[in-house]
């Protein structure tokens, strides 16, 4: 009982909102790209898994920071690194189709 009071005190503080927000950020990208690919009809990465990749990964990176927790961080700060760098690709491709037009 004492487990599940500690839990619900770290839930209502403001990091602790803040660490839910990015937690329900982060994975509202797998349903996003759930449904975008059932539309096609083929596993598709639609361009907002990676904005929702960004900023679930950067509130939760904020979070793990607060909690001086150095796995969650270090996981995070390789994440926003590999998502940021697929936006660039993204940016890239799309420069280099749209010069080719």
């Amino acid at each position: 009982m004492e487990t599940l009071k500690h839990f619900m005190d770290i839930l209502a503080s403001p990091m602790g909102m803040l660490g839910m927000l990015g937690q329900m950020m982060f994975f509202s990208r797998f349903l996003v790209q759930w449904i975008a690919s059932e539309k096609k009809g083929k596993s598709v990465v639609p361009l907002s898994f990676w904005y929702l990749s960004i900023g679930g990964g950067f509130l939760l990176l904020l979070y793990a920071i607060w909690r001086k927790d150095p796995v969650i961080t270090i996981g995070q700060l390789v994440g926003l690194f590999v998502y940021a760098r697929n936006l660039m690709l993204i940016r890239r491709h799309k420069t280099a189709q749209a010069a080719d037009a």
